[in-house]
């Protein structure tokens, strides 16, 4: 529990970077490693996601490959919300996604 402790304060809190290994299509990794470059308390669309990655008619594929992180406690896909501003899809529920934006909003990195 210790060990398991100090790994999440190094990634949430210490903002602490770790080489990962995933298995996804080149879309899917690229929207993964695009994920990894949001700073913390910073949020985005789908669509500023998809423009980042120079495919800016995309947006549903993007969308589609950030519903298949499964870890998003290392890929923080929870970053990303609808063009209304409303939170959408979050694999481990809305009011978590929520939860956590207003933690990194908190903390955000200066």
């Amino acid at each position: 529990e210790k060990a398991a402790n100090e790994y999440l304060e190094n990634i949430f809190i210490k903002n602490k970077k770790y080489s990962l290994f995933v298995k996804g299509t080149n879309l899917q990794i690229n929207v993964w490693k695009a994920l990894l470059n949001l700073p913390n308390g910073i949020v985005a669309t789908y669509q500023d996601i998809a423009n980042f990655l120079d495919k800016p008619k995309a947006t549903r594929a993007v969308a589609s490959a950030i519903g298949r992180n499964h870890i998003g406690y290392l890929i923080p896909c929870h970053r990303v919300i609808a063009k209304s501003g409303a939170m959408s899809g979050y694999r481990w529920g809305i009011e978590r996604k929520k939860i956590l934006i207003a933690y990194e909003s908190l903390n955000k990195e200066k």
